[in-house]
């Protein structure tokens, strides 16, 4: 079997510039945790999750610091609290979305597609057909298709 037997084919998409408030609105409303951001050529640019609004409505985790000599020292890496600052402020999903997307070809084979899902920790594979969005395979799409191979 390969992505493009087990895919989902109609998948609810977001645009850079939506509103985080309109992608939430999709994502409960379809009972879904997350779309793939695609640009006007069907072109995946990345992921918007429950995560990453989950990200900007929580608490801002400031990074510990210390003050010496009216200077600031930050005593953690301060590039994390400056991506999640930025998650936190956005309006638009261009600014609260993950642009590192694990996608795969349609042709990939199902038993690949579960190992990279388990070893890169994700829920949701976009699916392309010469860069371009065909589908999305998540992981109930691989449950239905356990079953249905089984039963």
């Amino acid at each position: 079997m390969r992505a493009r037997d087990i895919m989902t084919r109609e998948v609810l998409v977001a645009r850079p510039n939506d509103s985080v408030e309109k992608v939430a609105r999709i994502l409960l409303e379809n009972k879904i945790s997350g779309i793939p951001v695609v640009d006007a050529e069907d072109k995946v640019l990345g992921i918007i999750s429950e995560k990453d609004l989950i990200i900007k409505a929580g608490e801002l985790k400031i990074p510990f610091y210390i003050t010496l000599f009216d200077s600031i020292i930050f005593l953690e890496n301060t590039m994390r609290f400056n991506n999640e600052l930025k998650k936190y402020t956005a309006s638009r999903v261009k600014d609260a979305m993950t642009t590192k997307v694990i996608a795969v070809d349609e042709d990939e084979p199902v038993g690949n597609i579960v190992k990279l899902m388990q070893d890169k920790k994700v829920n949701r594979v976009p699916v392309l057909r010469h860069d371009k969005l065909v589908g999305i395979i998540t992981r109930n799409d691989i449950l239905k298709a356990m079953v249905s191979n089984n039963g």
